[in-house]
């Protein structure tokens, strides 16, 4: 029983998924806080990049391009819409709705981009920018592992 108790102890070290969300909490931490002085949390600033790259976007494409479910993006865009940064509006196929950058959001973007260069800077120069482009590399590369965590499932 104690062996098989200590490998359950073990899965500290060897869980990857509790891995990438404790980094994750503490790197989503970091850049909340650095982009705190213009309100905007590192999702919805994600949020607003993609907006800004891409333009509008109908939902389901912002949450394939933010690998996130529908559910989740949605909960990340009522603050934005609710600031008037983002507008959800019907897409041209009015059975689909589409989020686009108002020029509110844009301006805070343009806000904001500053305060998440300085911070993506200061983790770089901690972290080193060659370990940091292989991270975000390899994190990618987890986005193509096979799973669909997101597929969604019916009748087939």
């Amino acid at each position: 029983m104690a062996a098989h108790q200590k490998r359950l102890d073990d899965i500290d070290g060897l869980c990857n998924c509790l891995a990438a969300r404790q980094a994750s909490r503490y790197l989503t931490a970091v850049y909340d806080q650095a982009l705190s002085p213009v309100e905007l949390r590192i999702t919805q600033f994600s949020i607003l990049y993609k907006l800004v790259k891409s333009g509008p976007l109908v939902i389901g494409e912002l949450a394939d391009k933010m690998a996130m479910d529908r559910t989740t993006l949605s909960s990340n865009l009522k603050p934005l819409e609710r600031n008037g940064l983002v507008e959800v509006v019907p897409g041209e196929d009015r059975r689909v709705k589409q989020a686009m950058i108002t020029k509110a959001g844009l301006a805070r973007y343009r806000l904001a981009l500053p305060l998440w260069s300085e911070v993506q800077k200061k983790f770089e120069g901690a972290y080193g920018e060659k370990p940091a482009s292989e991270l975000r590399k390899a994190l990618r590369t987890v986005l193509n592992a096979g799973f669909q965590p997101w597929a969604e499932t019916g009748p087939q």
